[in-house]
């Protein structure tokens, strides 16, 4: 079923220094970005700007990213920035860093964040210590080591003001381990030392609810331009995105003004759930972007007086939301598609990193589905995943392989859902690819059948189960480090104590007066 891509004519054009809404990017009407052969062009050492020698000045002009900080300084001075935000994704996916004036950022000044900050579980406790995980005797200092090819405005904020992600590095300036880009960096270096070039494509899905101050009361869907509230099966509905036109008009408006490219956006299953799908690229900048699309949908929401939210399953009885990861893997010498043979069939590597996904996922699924809530929405019947199947453009396995020409093969992994952290999420799917393809695992044969409806799950079915999967695996403490399968597992043990101290309503209403 294709995607409508819901597009408008352009504003007219304002000068880039006034600009509060600027013209919304049209999609392409794919059902999902191709992958094609070769990747976007990607410079990391120069940032997003594919800059010429003589095009030495075109950086002031540049949405998103610089070359050094000489150019950040002009950057930032020719839009009269008086703040900079200096963020960094914790193991959860918050944003977390400092503020800071920009004079003083240009100054270089160091920034560090305690290490503890990475070992706190999603309602800020910290649990105790088991297995591997360990805290630091001395709660030492992490460095912030800004990636001035992610420097972009921050549109929402009424002062003007930046934002720039962080990498994290020991006082020696070693990049630590368990942060999640470093982590994600660490499974793309697996692939760079075989002379390949992952390329993913992620799709976000969200709802829009209605403010909610006590977390007791049900989440319900906002009302809409018409005054009511929308229902679900509005799948694909232009009059269902256009209930919400003034915030769509916003997410794209505050996405232009950052330099993030949205390709498609639709109205999803769920009531006011909607999907916003990303152009194929680079894995880390694509974890930027979700990273950052997160910050920006949630931000528009809130101008509109709703929440958006990334629960995994946040209202009962609608659909769950995910956060599917296109994924295919090029030859970075020739920027050929590794998954197709010369003759367009598909190559033995193809099959093994299908092979690597059935193999692995299941262990590495607690990095796809992090929270306890997660798991609410990998049940059968509900249009979710609930197995390691494959097949063609069948989506009710768990790795579905689109139509596509041979240059645009690709795997899509349906599992993760939208609350995962990004970088976590798109690091576990292609390392569990990358082990197929070095271990030469061959997968079962695809199904075209319905395998999502009939009450089978060969999934772990809860937190502490996925845990467990994730600490045995010992292929994981090569790909990913001992010390994030330690940390991680800790974290997610801690969690899991925290959600069991909470009684439900279901325990209340079935319970109460009943045993």
């Amino acid at each position: 079923m294709p995607d409508t891509t819901r597009t408008k004519p352009p504003r007219s054009p304002v000068p880039a220094r006034l600009d509060r809404r600027a013209p919304r990017p049209k999609g392409s009407g794919n059902e999902a970005s191709p992958i094609k052969g070769a990747p976007m062009p990607v410079k990391r050492d120069i940032g997003h700007l594919k800059l010429s020698p003589d095009e030495t000045r075109a950086f002031l002009e540049s949405k998103r990213g610089v070359r050094s900080m000489q150019e950040a300084t002009e950057w930032l001075a020719a839009r009269d920035i008086e703040d900079l935000e200096c963020i960094t994704p914790d193991l959860a996916g918050v944003a977390r860093g400092k503020m800071m004036p920009a004079k003083k950022f240009v100054g270089e000044t160091s920034l560090a964040l305690p290490s503890a900050l990475f070992m706190h579980t999603i309602s800020g406790e910290y649990p105790e210590e088991s297995g591997e995980f360990r805290y630091s005797p001395n709660d030492g200092d992490l460095k912030l080591v800004p990636d001035l090819s992610t420097l972009a405005l921050v549109p929402w904020e009424n002062d003007p003001t930046a934002q720039v992600i962080c990498d994290l590095v020991d006082q020696s300036g070693a990049a630590v381990g368990y942060t999640p880009r470093n982590v994600l960096k660490r499974v793309m270096a697996l692939y760079e030392n075989r002379g390949w070039k992952p390329v993913v494509a992620p799709e976000i899905e969200f709802y829009l609810v209605s403010k909610n101050v006590d977390p007791d009361y049900p989440l319900v869907p906002p009302i809409g331009r018409s005054g009511r509230q929308i229902q679900s099966g509005q799948s694909y509905s232009i009059g269902g995105v256009n209930e919400f036109d003034e915030l769509i008009d916003d997410i794209y408006d505050f996405s232009d003004r950052q330099g993030l490219e949205i390709d498609t956006l639709i109205h999803e299953e769920g009531a006011a759930q909607l999907e916003i799908n990303l152009r194929h690229g680079d894995p880390l900048e694509l974890a930027d972007q979700v990273f950052m699309f997160k910050r920006t949908i949630r931000e528009a929401a809130l101008g509109q007086d709703i929440y958006a939210t990334f629960m995994a399953k946040p209202i009962q009885g609608q659909p769950g939301s995910a956060m599917h990861i296109h994924q295919s893997v090029n030859d970075a010498r020739t920027g050929r598609n590794v998954f197709s043979n010369e003759d367009g069939t598909p190559s033995e590597l193809f099959f093994h990193f299908i092979g690597g996904m059935q193999r692995y996922v299941p262990a590495a699924l607690i990095m796809m589905a992090p929270y306890v809530n997660s798991y609410r929405r990998l049940t059968y019947g509900m249009s979710a995943p609930t197995n390691t199947a494959w097949g063609y453009d069948n989506r009710t396995t768990a790795f579905r392989v689109p139509t596509s020409d041979p240059a645009g093969r690709r795997v899509e992994n349906r599992l993760p859902s939208s609350d995962a952290n990004p970088y976590l999420a798109i690091a576990a799917s292609l390392a569990c690819g990358y082990l197929g393809m070095v271990g030469a695992l061959d997968p079962d044969q695809p199904t075209d059948q319905t395998v999502n409806e009939d009450g089978g799950i060969s999934l772990p079915r809860g937190l502490l189960e996925a845990v467990a999967a994730f600490e045995c695996e010992t292929a994981f403490h090569e790909v990913f480090s001992r010390s994030f399968v330690g940390t991680y597992a800790g974290i997610k043990r801690g969690e899991h104590e925290t959600f069991m101290q909470v009684i439900s309503p279901w325990e209340r209403e079935f319970l109460l007066l009943q045993v």
